[in-house]
């Protein structure tokens, strides 16, 4: 089978400024040496390590040809003044040579969940391309847009921030067709300072936008009239999306069980009714802003809704798995990969709906929440005692919520997730059902590890 080539020796020089001595092509883009496939260009960036020190690893599996900044053994190289610069100015050249339609989307929590609804429905209607994983940074992505095939119809490109000023340049570099918001809520507020700040930070998203542009905005959020603003000022059209009784893409009524979610929309007057295998209420208000940024696209909605059916949250997302424990299994669900104020609610009230004979809630820090970080911790206490029979946490800021638990509801409380691990896992009984949820610096994996992993 022959594999139409990504990118050209003369289109990577043309892209990149970049020096190539000799004729090739290349299939893929990558930059983990560990994940590099034959056919591949390796980037070598610079992150905790520099990059430069695993392109002989890149070539030993395959590597066409590696981009560096600096001399490195190997060869061919396509030789930039600084790969960062020269992934960033090959991202901008795969935008601009594709003729798909673009949706950029951001936001506080769901910006996952959306996507990877776009991803099965817009799949349902041609070609799509989104990012592999939460490619949503100044690497992620450009990464993802020079990764984007020639054949593209439709794309998805996931756009985060954790500082001011990040979306807006992002949003340039995808030059989107439509922007959505999913909602605006404390997340990262340590750096921003205010959630005020956060709105007016993901409203730059609508900066990227096309001339004729689609802003999708979440109509139920009291920032809407914040956002609505900052799209009316760049001429955008709005389409609102939410329960409210004004939005464009309305979603009527949803219910939730352990088998997963229904919900009922109205999408510009046309009625759907969708089913999921997906647990909790927030699944079905991101299916309302994906079905918005859908119709926005100009894509058939009546034809790309019925893959909703096929959508489940993926490891360390949500996704629920059996694990062994003496005498029997315990339903483990897994959010391990990310924890801020809005997402920790949710998935403490996705544990509230399974049928287990414990529910048992692990909790690591929040992170990036500043001088409103204890009381947002302790914020979290009415819902983990509603939600768990028992809770678990690690972390110096956990210690607000756990003391300000019940103590009947007080599991263990350690410094970290290395120290964690064990007494929960010697904690749970079969007939558990047991939450793992907390930032991605808080190591909350660990746990996963440890739980899932089985005795020789």
């Amino acid at each position: 089978m022959n594999i139409q080539p990504l990118w050209t020796s003369a289109e990577l020089r043309a892209a990149t400024a970049g020096a190539l001595a000799v004729e090739l092509a290349v299939t893929g883009l990558a930059i983990d040496s560990r994940v590099v496939q034959p056919g591949d260009l390796f980037i070598a960036l610079r992150d905790q390590r520099d990059g430069h020190e695993f392109v002989p690893a890149a070539f030993a599996a395959g590597a066409t040809c590696c981009m560096v900044d600096r001399d490195v053994a190997g060869s061919p190289l396509l030789r930039v003044a600084d790969t960062l610069a020269g992934l960033t100015a090959l991202g901008a050249a795969g935008r601009g040579r594709s003729s798909a339609r673009v949706a950029a989307i951001t936001g506080s929590v769901g910006k996952t969940g959306t996507k990877e609804m776009l991803r099965l429905m817009l799949g349902a209607l041609g070609p799509t391309h989104v990012p592999v994983a939460s490619y949503n940074n100044h690497w992620g992505v450009p990464l993802t847009l020079a990764r984007m095939p020639h054949d593209t119809a439709w794309a998805a490109i996931e756009i985060g921030m954790n500082n001011p000023g990040e979306i807006a340049p992002l949003a340039a570099l995808a030059r989107p067709h439509v922007a959505a918001i999913t909602t605006v809520g404390e997340a990262h507020v340590g750096h921003l300072g205010s959630v005020e700040a956060i709105a007016d930070e993901k409203a730059s998203i609508v900066s990227g936008l096309l001339p004729g542009g689609v802003a999708v905005l979440p109509r139920d959020n009291p920032h809407f009239p914040r956002l609505a603003a900052a799209a009316s000022a760049v001429g955008a059209r709005i389409l609102g999306f939410g329960r409210d009784a004004e939005a464009d893409v309305r979603l009527h009524d949803a219910s939730t069980g352990p088998d997963g979610t229904t919900a009922r929309f109205s999408v510009l007057g046309l009625p759907l009714s969708i089913a999921m295998p997906a647990v909790g209420l927030h699944h079905a208000e991101n299916a309302a802003c994906a079905l918005a940024v859908v119709a926005a696209l100009g894509g058939d909605v009546a034809r790309a809704a019925p893959a909703l059916a096929h959508y489940a949250p993926g490891a360390g997302r949500g996704a629920a798995q059996s694990i062994p424990v003496p005498g029997g299994t315990a339903l483990l669900l897994d959010d391990s990969y990310n924890g801020q104020p809005p997402a920790m609610r949710a998935a403490l009230r996705n544990l509230a709906l399974r049928q287990a004979s414990r529910r048992v809630a692990v909790l690591g820090d929040m992170r990036e929440l500043g001088g409103f970080s204890a009381e947002l911790h302790r914020g979290l206490a009415a819902e983990a005692t509603a939600a768990a029979d028992l809770v678990f946490c690690c972390g110096p800021e956990m210690q607000h919520l756990f003391a300000a638990l019940p103590v009947d509801k007080q599991g263990a409380l350690t410094a970290d997730s290395t120290s964690l691990a064990p007494l929960v896992k010697a904690a749970l009984r079969p007939g558990d059902a047991v939450l793992v949820k907390g930032s991605l610096g808080s190591r909350m994996a660990v746990i996963i590890r440890a739980l899932t992993e089985t005795s020789p």
